[in-house]
């Protein structure tokens, strides 16, 4: 491989860029590949530290995306928007439908920090031992144990995929240090992949992770820049309960007005909303007229 020389670009306004030797480098021989994935989660590694990245909304975001992915793994005809609805307006006792009980299983498997315990309030269909098992299945480098782990539970749960790409993506995060599940394997791994094993799955995910963190590191810089919007104009709201307003816009990815009614009415709850959508800060993402969903 050649390797063009690049400076990391890390200031108050810009986070900083995959160098060039990564993104343009001809992947071929498998020992690159697992070199450049390595380098990729070293370089995420950095942007998951940076304080203007809005940590919990960027893991919510993506697991949204994970959760599309494997609803269309799992052969279904739900896309984004309409899991997005499944889940927003939910009341008690509601079901979310089979593709909305895969959202949420990426929602919370991304909301506490990763543990045994933690994964089994994601999935509570599935016992705590259970999932230690499978967590323990892989050993070594990271993406080595996240492959053993995926075949793992495969092997038991082969109809589930989103299970085993929830918990890969516990694996590698339980190997990496950090404190939560960020999807990564969801984004990367095609349904064809998961029915590969030993070297040629190790392989795959290798790439999976190349593919993915140019996805999350891409989507951490939209959020780092609408999150400064939001924060910016925020003292312009100057009504009671902006302030926790901004906080749900920070943290979730789709936000109802109705869950800003316990800081305020009905009526005030849709002004605020309407308010950030004319600022520039928020964005409503369904396009309807009743039943609207905010974030930025």
């Amino acid at each position: 491989m050649t390797y063009a020389r690049h400076e990391l670009l890390d200031d108050s306004e810009t986070l900083p860029r995959m160098p060039s030797w990564v993104t343009s480098a001809w992947l071929e021989i498998p020992e690159d590949v697992a070199f450049l994935s390595g380098a990729t989660l070293g370089h995420l590694h950095l942007v998951l530290s940076r304080d203007d990245v809005p940590q919990t909304l960027l893991r919510a975001r993506l697991a949204l995306r994970a959760a599309e992915v494997s609803v269309v793994n799992a052969c279904r005809p739900e896309r984004a928007a309409e899991l997005r609805d499944s889940v927003a307006f939910l009341q008690p006792g509601d079901s979310p439908g089979p593709a909305g009980e895969i959202y949420l299983s990426w929602q919370r498997a991304v909301q506490r920090p990763v543990s045994v315990k933690a994964l089994h309030r994601a999935m509570p269909d599935l016992e705590p031992e259970k999932i230690a098992t499978w967590l323990s299945a892989g050993r070594g480098a990271p993406v080595a144990r996240v492959a053993s782990v995926l075949q793992a539970v495969l092997a038991d749960r082969p109809r589930d995929p989103a299970t085993a790409l929830i918990l890969a993506d516990a694996a590698l995060a339980q190997t990496l240090g950090w404190n939560h599940v960020l999807p990564l394997l969801a984004l990367g791994l095609k349904r064809a992949n998961l029915r590969k094993s030993g070297d040629e799955l190790r392989l795959a995910c290798h790439r999976a992770i190349l593919a993915a963190v140019a996805q999350a590191t891409q989507e951490a810089a939209n959020l780092a820049r609408r999150a400064a919007r939001l924060k910016e104009v925020a003292p312009k709201l100057r009504a009671r309960g902006s302030d926790e307003a901004v906080a749900l816009f920070l943290s979730r990815d789709a936000v109802a007005p109705t869950a800003l009614m316990s800081l305020r009415s009905d009526r005030a709850a849709r002004r605020i909303c309407d308010r950030l959508v004319e600022l520039g800060a928020v964005r409503e993402l369904t396009g309807r007229d009743t039943f609207r969903l905010y974030g930025i």
